[in-house]
């Protein structure tokens, strides 16, 4: 049987490349190809240019309650095809059906209207300057970049795309080429839903075609999710053309628990933010520093329920919390840390194999993994991992915690669970993190930025700042009174 070949999504439509080169994509649960996918050779790159060029003519000219509008319609259209859009992320990203069904697209869609309405909201200033006076515009950059990650390929279209087009920029788009098929769909919506041809162009292939996006003098700015080596080549890259850069990149966060906290809520966090897609969120919580009064409890509740409640199998099968790993590469990476946490002296609580669930004997499988006895200096404390892998460590000062958890190049993250409120904000003001969390893990509505400290990325995604990042300001000076010239 053959399989499907997807093209570029130029100009509101397919375009055939003339490379005739393609890629496969494969489902991770099953370890099957499922399409192919043509790559964006220099005759795609240079129609997606002057296609961005066009849309962006068109797009900019129209009053932000008209762009507010049409993206508004694109909204509609995501939630109504939730499932059939769900289905596409399990597939591609081998994540439960449970999770996608319910935030993938949602929360996609949730990011556009957020922008959505914010479109009409932008305002510049004035201000009198002797007799004369000045006033602000805010402009749209013109033709940006979103290059995207493969955990959450919809919802990170959604999220770039939003705050680019609510401004009134183009934003051709780059996804991951393990999951590219979001992407093309979410195109197709928006072209459904008014959005002019050419202003959200994608483009297929890996690293060439990001650095083709990342070096393109046409091109403004560049919004990077992925790993932060990688991310590092994007910002030198984009530097040669000056462009603004927005990096959301990899973390290694902390979770505080104390001696006060709930320690069933706790648990849930912890799991929530090592197991949740199989581990492959930046911001999971993979050091877990427990206060030694309660470190037993804690242990004993998260091994009962890391080895009772966890359902691998066929992604799409409801009843599955637990899927496959995105690649066989990747598979074998988090196995190897695995073996290295052994190696170096930590003690594997439950989990440390690969699984062949009998409805999925063929996909990238890993038992979720505790680690216990770990120590600061363990490389598989210190390094992200992306997969279902869990340290935990043991505290008994709270200088002392905060210290360790901010040890760290990366700062993406943080969580402190307490019942004591002034201890709350006093630890989780002190943690070097951009996105925090007190007695809550997760958690990233559209409304909150999103970025990180440290090497953990540059900028912010979501919340209202970031449609300022999408935008230029112009000042212009109206003068009143006649110029005072020597000449």
């Amino acid at each position: 049987m053959t399989t499907p070949v997807y093209q570029n999504f130029i100009n509101g439509h397919f375009l055939k490349n003339q490379s005739g080169e393609t890629f496969a994509v494969k489902n991770p649960a099953t370890d099957e190809v499922i399409y192919h996918v043509e790559v964006a050779d220099a005759f795609v790159q240079n129609a997606a240019i002057e296609s961005a060029k066009q849309g962006f003519a068109t797009w900019s000219a129209m009053t932000p309650i008209e762009r507010s509008r049409i993206l508004l319609k694109a909204v509609e259209l995501l939630r109504a095809r939730n499932d059939e859009l769900a289905k596409i992320e399990v597939l591609d990203t081998g994540k439960p059906w449970q999770e996608a069904e319910c935030v993938d697209v949602q929360t996609g869609a949730d990011v556009i209207e957020y922008f959505a309405g914010l479109a009409p909201a932008q305002v510049g200033q004035q201000q009198m300057v002797g007799e004369d006076f000045y006033y602000t515009r805010k402009e749209p950059l013109g033709i940006c970049a979103g290059i995207g990650a493969w955990n959450y390929p919809l919802q990170i279209a959604c999220w770039k795309s939003g705050p680019a087009l609510a401004a009134g920029n183009a934003l051709i788009f780059k996804p991951s080429e393990e999951t590219p098929l979001g992407a093309i769909k979410l195109a197709e919506i928006f072209i459904e839903a008014g959005v002019p041809a050419g202003v959200f162009n994608v483009v297929q292939g890996a690293a060439e075609v990001g650095q083709w996006l990342t070096q393109s003098d046409d091109i403004e700015k560049v919004s990077f999710t992925g790993e932060v080596g990688t991310g590092k080549k994007v910002v030198a890259s984009a530097a040669g053309s000056l462009k603004d850069v927005t990096m959301e990149l990899g973390g290694k966060s902390p979770l505080l628990v104390f001696d006060d906290a709930d320690i069933s809520q706790a648990v849930s966090a912890a799991m929530l933010g090592n197991f949740y897609t199989q581990g492959e969120i930046c911001t999971n919580c993979t050091r877990i520093y427990v206060h030694k009064n309660v470190y037993q409890q804690f242990i004993d509740e998260l091994k009962t329920r890391t080895e009772q409640n966890i359902i691998a199998g066929d992604p799409m099968n409801p009843e599955v919390n637990l899927g496959a790993l995105i690649s066989k590469n990747h598979h074998d990476l988090v196995m190897g840390y695995i073996d290295k946490g052994i190696s170096e002296g930590a003690t594997l609580l439950t989990g440390g194999k690969a699984l062949k669930p009998d409805s999925a004997p063929n996909g990238y499988f890993v038992a979720p993994t505790v680690f216990t006895d770990c120590t600061d200096d363990m490389t598989i404390v210190k390094e992200e991992i992306f997969g279902p892998v869990m340290s935990v460590l043991v505290f008994d000062d709270e200088d002392d915690a905060i210290r360790r958890a901010n040890d760290t190049h990366l700062g993406l993250a943080a969580g402190v669970f307490t019942k004591d409120i002034k201890r709350a904000h006093r630890v989780i003001h002190q943690l070097q993190a951009g996105i925090c969390w007190i007695n809550s893990y997760g958690n990233s509505p559209a409304e909150m930025p999103v970025g990180g400290y440290k090497q953990s990325g540059i900028g912010r995604e979501n919340g209202i700042e970031t449609l300022d990042h999408y935008t230029q300001t112009k000042s212009i000076y109206v003068g009143m009174t006649d110029i005072e010239s020597p000449f």
